[in-house]
């Protein structure tokens, strides 16, 4: 099985949690799967589920260099400096992280988030896209942060070739067997896609 799912902002990518916080099981009914990589309590979106172990390492492993893409909502006009920083590498604690693909873009026609962000007046707000390939806890918040422009709402929208699409937060769509194939054989560069789904 394998399921794209959109997280709402305040869920935790897990299904239990001693603290009585929200969970995926809120969601998402089916036993047996797993999130491949996490997506932090206080983002959004695109959150891969699945039940193939060997794909869900593939999918979350660094090292396999799957790009995760998002759009960062920054706080400030962020000026082309501080994106060529984004682009080329940011000096964190540990340590230089790899280039990215940053680019400016319009506000997106999102779903409004709940609750709103936290919004000071006379100062404007923009938003970036950025890929990554790195797996570092809470990376694009702390690279906008070190380049000077703190992120203010963070929504993933896509990890290698799945897209968030047209998903609102809190809903699923499954990827049958048939076409998980196909996108593993042709976009992702696996030779042998049925191991991956064993």
């Amino acid at each position: 099985m394998f399921i794209i799912f959109n997280k709402p902002y305040n869920v935790l990518s897990q299904f239990t949690d001693s603290e009585g916080r929200e969970t995926l099981a809120t969601y998402i009914k089916q036993k047996g799967i797993y999130a491949a990589g996490r997506l932090d309590r206080d983002s959004e979106g695109l959150l891969i589920l699945t039940s193939y172990g060997k794909l869900q390492h593939y999918i979350s492993q660094p090292r396999y260099k799957m790009a995760k893409t998002y759009w960062a909502q920054v706080e400030r006009e962020i000026t082309s400096d501080a994106i060529d920083y984004l682009r080329t590498g940011v000096k964190l604690k540990d340590g230089t992280t790899a280039p990215a693909k940053v680019q400016l873009i319009d506000e997106p026609d999102i779903w409004p988030r709940n609750p709103p962000i936290r919004e000071r007046k006379n100062v404007p707000t923009s938003w970036i896209e950025i890929s990554i390939t790195e797996g570092r806890n809470r990376q694009v918040r702390r690279m906008t942060a070190e380049a000077g422009f703190p992120t203010l709402r963070l929504i993933r929208v896509a990890i290698g070739p799945w897209q968030l699409g047209d998903l609102q937060p809190g809903q699923y769509q499954e990827i049958p067997r048939n076409e998980l194939l196909q996108t593993l054989s042709e976009q992702t560069g696996v030779h042998n896609p049925e191991k991956m789904l064993e």
